[in-house]
């Protein structure tokens, strides 16, 4: 088996490894956390997918810095989605 296939498979499993967490975690009650851990859970795997299966491990830096770029502007509107919706007043009623 050659080293690439080699890691796809192990990318493979981790992505499954990830997909059984994100099922397990639907069953536990967290409170407000659950979307929090969820969204860690999702971008671990879209983080594994970009790099590997997309070969931004590969890319030019001009193509990392894009997508960091988009990752950050992604984890700001992700917080700020998140400070509003946990502020809300009808979250305590």
């Amino acid at each position: 088996m050659k080293q690439t296939q080699k890691i796809y498979f192990i990318i493979y499993f981790a992505l499954l490894i990830l997909l059984a967490a994100t099922v397990l975690l639907s069953r536990i009650d967290l409170g407000n956390w659950n979307a929090v851990v969820a969204l860690f859970i999702a971008g671990m795997k879209a983080i594994l997918v970009i790099f590997y299966f997309m070969h931004l491990k590969k890319s030019s830096g001009l193509i990392k810095l894009a997508a960091f770029a988009g990752f950050l502007w992604l984890g700001i509107l992700i917080v700020l989605m998140l400070s509003d919706f946990l502020t809300r007043k009808w979250l305590t009623t």
